[in-house]
């Protein structure tokens, strides 16, 4: 069994795919309900029609719920790639970075003396 199938959420980013492939199959299963109860409004089952009111509710709400997931999901997509960057950016620092971390920038700190009134003075 491939790592894909055996567990569909081994990261963020296959389950945003999979959230937004249930996200367009409830779409299509909720345009045919609609087209169901259309359909049986004509034939006047109440019944069934009622059935399939109270399905297309359902689907709704799930609807609204895979699609705040997705979303959620995609913000955490973008915060790991943020995330990912500074880790990578931490690991490689950057011209203002070896700046803080050459001598004069430490001499330059150890010239500013604090008074009682909190203010800088150099």
């Amino acid at each position: 069994m491939t790592p894909e199938l055996g567990n569909p959420f081994h990261s963020i980013d296959s389950a945003h795919q999979l959230m937004t492939l249930l996200a367009a199959t409830i779409v299509e299963a909720r345009q045919e309900l609609e087209a169901d109860i259309e359909r049986e409004a004509k034939l006047n089952l109440s019944r069934r029609s009622d059935a399939l009111r109270v399905a297309l509710y359902n689907l709704k709400k799930l609807e609204l719920d895979i699609n705040r997931s997705r979303r959620l999901l995609n913000d955490l997509r973008t915060l790991g790639r943020l995330l990912f960057e500074e880790r990578a950016a931490v690991s490689a620092p950057s011209a203002s970075e070896e700046s803080l971390q050459s001598p004069n920038f430490g001499r330059s700190i150890a010239r500013l003396k604090m008074d009682s009134d909190d203010h800088v003075h150099i």
